[in-house]
């Protein structure tokens, strides 16, 4: 059942950044556990002191707006009149515990394999771009010596279009 959840959707797509935590959103999260969006909403509220703030917060209108903008798979009229739940990767893991079905076991496996690979995938970014900054100041280092010796080459091609601005070689003797 685990794969075929994976194979009808992949569950990472339905992970958003919203107030700086990973999230799903409930109607989402209905959808995988097939379950209705409003008895989802209905057992969170009556465990609601399973769900601390850290764990699953109502997005305020503006979010709503700005993530069916951003998407445009968030059509006005298509889903609840009410605000969306959007869960954290601990709020997901509470989930499984209260919708309590087979289906929602394997969903919720397969909804925190989706959170530790998104989880990586960031791990990943952060290494290269840590890499990419080195790179640069490894760069930006060889660009001030290119500079200095572009400079002398200048300083030398000066110097021998115009013999008599340098210095003579050699000894001279003062006679007095």
């Amino acid at each position: 059942m685990e794969n075929s959840v994976q194979a009808k959707t992949d569950i990472a797509s339905y992970i958003y950044l919203i107030r700086g935590e990973k999230v799903m959103l409930d109607y989402t999260l209905a959808q995988l556990y097939g379950v209705e969006v409003k008895i989802l909403k209905r057992t969170v509220r009556r465990h609601i002191q399973r769900f601390p703030e850290d764990f699953m917060f109502a997005l305020t209108q503006e979010e709503y707006k700005s993530l069916r903008y951003q998407f445009g798979t968030l059509e006005k009229g298509k889903h609840s009149k009410y605000l969306p739940f959007a869960f954290t990767e601990q709020g997901v893991a509470m989930l499984s515990g209260i919708l309590n079905s087979i289906n929602a076991i394997q969903v919720n496996i397969a909804i925190m394999r989706a959170f530790v690979q998104l989880r990586g995938f960031l791990d990943i970014h952060k290494e290269l771009a840590r890499s990419i900054e080195e790179l640069e100041q490894v760069v930006s280092v060889h660009d001030e010596k290119i500079q200095l010796i572009f400079s002398a080459i200048k300083q030398l091609m000066e110097e021998k279009e115009n013999p008599t601005a340098r210095n003579p070689v050699g000894f001279s003797i003062r006679r007095k």
